[in-house]
């Protein structure tokens, strides 16, 4: 019977079904962060058991950590007990640990891929919704909560709810100045944040396949935003030539050996999906969220919706966000003024994203009144952005540049918004106080939010010319 590219890898880590309906699955690596691991190393502790596999593990400071040139522990105060226990849990339990002075820092989704930890066909686990990140290199990987994580470090295991499995194909190519960003938040907006709730989803079609990687594991971070419980893409040559040589990939006759079983990770022809969905990409504009979840979304020209005209009973929300937002029926987004700019976090701040900003930044400077900041999402990507030159046309424009890290998308860094502020941000969730208290978060694209820094609104990115 023809399988899905979902179902050759769950039944390839299928270890066996537990009685109350889930199944475990085998995880082959997994990535830890110092916001949640250090609660699921003390569990271990009390129990008194191991880490099964500590070459498999990897540990990150990302959370946390100040973004600040010359940082240390203190620098962000409040993260410094955090940085101290995923130091002592880490080796108490044998793990390698990327600490805020290690060269390839980072966030753990830029990190892993980057390294070459995530390959195509594998299971990969994270205590972070954003795991499926790394489907963008074919991979199934899972968020798991700290008791989970704790019982994934003790059998190397996983216990699952078989997910069904959704195809979505985008077609068609994708005008100037609009990338997976713009594809991605169209998506939640036409399926909602649960449209893919209880689904494995596929992304495949001639946009996909345009894509760069980098653009495809933006395209999967945003998965968990409509709900989805694992996104992915199948890999293809593409994928091969960007692991090839890096530090965690196999190398030799490994690499031969694992390369051939890659160019058979595809869905058979035939394979039948429970759902599937078709978005042309053609005509698509950049998007701009106007509410309080990445469901509340439009094309840069569009306006503000009127809650009388809001279906099943989504009236309420509507009201509520327009509220929360300072927003009024029938506003146009283009030229809302914004007071500060985040280009960054585990969905947009790969070299990639950074190149895209740079162009559109160039020769200019942020607006008078503005706050742009730009955060790279690791410390290779820090480098490798430096050594083109990149960081001297941020700054000279008027961007704070920044060490790796998570830093405003969450801001459990101290890095956030000021009351009352409009912030436009790369960053995957646009919820209440999520970037300061009463900050009103518009998600965008790297392209978008650079224009808008330069004119001090939100700016239509194909109008670059008139700002």
């Amino acid at each position: 019977m023809p399988q899905t590219l979902f179902d050759k890898i769950w039944d390839a880590h299928l270890v066996a079904p537990r009685a109350d309906g889930r199944e475990l699955i085998y995880i082959d690596r997994h990535v830890l962060h110092e916001l949640h691991a250090p609660h699921a190393f003390e569990q271990l502790h009390k129990q008194g058991r191991p880490v099964r596999r500590p070459d498999l593990t990897f540990s990150m400071q990302d959370h946390t950590v100040a973004t600040q040139p010359g940082r240390d522990d203190n620098t962000n105060p409040s993260g410094a007990a955090f940085l101290r226990a995923m130091r002592e849990g880490s080796r108490r339990n044998g793990i390698r640990l990327f600490d805020i002075s290690d060269p390839e820092q980072g966030i753990c989704h830029v990190v892993a891929p980057e390294l070459g930890m995530v390959l195509p066909g594998a299971t990969h686990a994270v205590p972070d919704s954003h795991a499926s990140t790394v489907g963008g290199l074919g991979a199934l990987a899972f968020g798991c909560g700290t008791s989970e994580l704790a019982h994934i470090l003790a059998t190397q295991v996983m216990a699952l709810k078989r997910p069904k499995c959704m195809l979505i194909r985008l077609e068609g190519s994708l005008p100037a100045h609009v990338g997976a960003k713009d594809v991605a938040l169209r998506l939640i907006g036409n399926l909602g944040v649960s449209g893919a709730r209880g689904y494995a989803v596929e992304y495949a079609g001639a946009a996909v396949g345009a894509m760069s990687i980098e653009a495809r594991m933006t395209l999967c971070n945003l998965n968990i935003e409509m709900g989805g419980r694992s996104g992915f893409v199948a890999p293809d040559e593409s994928v091969f030539s960007w692991l090839a040589g890096r530090p965690f990939a196999p190398v030799g006759a490994m690499w031969d050996c694992a390369l051939a079983h890659w160019r058979t990770l595809k869905s058979d022809a035939g394979a039948r999906f429970d759902r599937e969905h078709v978005l042309d990409t053609s005509a698509l504009e950049p998007q701009v969220t106007w509410g309080t979840d990445p469901s509340q979304v439009l094309g840069i020209s569009a306006r503000v919706p009127d809650p009388s005209a809001a279906a099943d009973g989504r009236r309420p929300a509507v009201e509520s966000a327009l509220a929360y937002m300072g927003l009024a029926p029938g506003m146009a987004l283009a030229d809302l003024p914004v007071n500060r700019v985040f280009i960054g976090s585990c969905t947009n701040s790969r070299l990639s994203d950074l190149q895209a900003a740079a162009a559109i930044v160039r020769g200019r400077h942020v607006a008078g009144g503005v706050i742009a900041m730009v955060v790279p999402g690791s410390t290779s990507v820090k480098r490798a952005a430096e050594a083109a030159g990149l960081d001297r046309i941020f700054r000279d424009a008027g961007f704070f540049w920044g060490e790796s890290g998570c830093s405003m998308c969450a801001g459990g860094n101290g890095d956030r918004g000021v009351p009352g502020e409009r912030c436009i941000s790369t960053t995957n969730r646009n919820f209440e106080h999520r970037q300061g208290s009463n900050v009103r978060t518009h998600l965008a694209s790297p392209q978008t939010a650079a224009a808008s820094a330069i004119a001090g609104r939100i700016a239509d990115v194909r109008q670059l010319g008139s700002l």
